[in-house]
């Protein structure tokens, strides 16, 4: 082969590897609309709000396992509510505020889970009708401080493990929810944590694995 020919095949080669690279490179960069598609996409089906054409996750389902979410809510509100109006005892001060400060934050992550089902298009059920029967959490009947603490922390504990596997399974199909249940599970691992602290304080080993 003479030099010439030499010169070419390389050049060929050489042509055909940067292809290949810049194929890969196109490939790993995610897809982007152009601003006239997006424009067009938008106004259409107008009355769907935020449930736009990129929405990969099932609607339907999605607000039903969030009117679950809601539900649970509502309970760990009522519940965190009661003990910190019922609670009596020597150290039961302390206790009863940690209570009042969950309700408060346990109200906070029901008005979002609520806004999210609106967002999606549904209607947030406060029906107090069959509210037992939609949360996770059971509301308890503790009639004493230490079986107060036992029962949240059990309720916290629940609502930890069902918003795992819910972040898990709406995962890139709907980050907007995933996003928020991420958000609410951090304070929930919190709460979980704070009244385990508490029942390790009044009965000096916890009670749960």
């Amino acid at each position: 082969m003479d030099a010439g020919r030499c010169i070419n095949t390389i050049a060929i080669a050489f042509s055909r590897s940067k292809i290949n690279v810049d194929k890969q490179k196109a490939e790993a960069k995610p897809f982007l609309t152009d601003i006239k598609t997006l424009r067009e996409r938008a106004r259409k089906n107008i009355a769907s709000g935020g449930v736009t054409f990129t929405y990969q996750g099932d609607v339907k389902k999605t607000i039903e396992i969030l009117q679950s979410v809601l539900a649970t809510e509502i309970v760990c509100v009522l519940r965190y509510t009661m003990h910190a109006v019922a609670a009596q005892g020597i150290s039961s001060e302390g206790v009863k505020a940690e209570f009042a400060q969950h309700a408060k934050e346990e109200t906070e992550h029901m008005n979002q889970v609520a806004e999210r089902i609106n967002q999606l298009g549904g209607k947030p059920d406060f029906n107090p009708a069959g509210l037992a029967t939609r949360a996770a959490s059971e509301y308890g009947s503790a009639d004493n401080l230490v079986e107060m603490i036992k029962e949240n922390l059990i309720a916290e504990r629940i609502a930890v493990d069902h918003y795992r596997e819910l972040i898990r399974y709406f995962g890139e199909d709907d980050p907007g929810t995933r996003t928020m249940l991420q958000h609410i599970l951090v304070v929930e691992e919190e709460h979980a944590n704070d009244m385990h602290d508490l029942l390790v304080a009044h009965e000096g080993r916890p009670m749960l694995p």
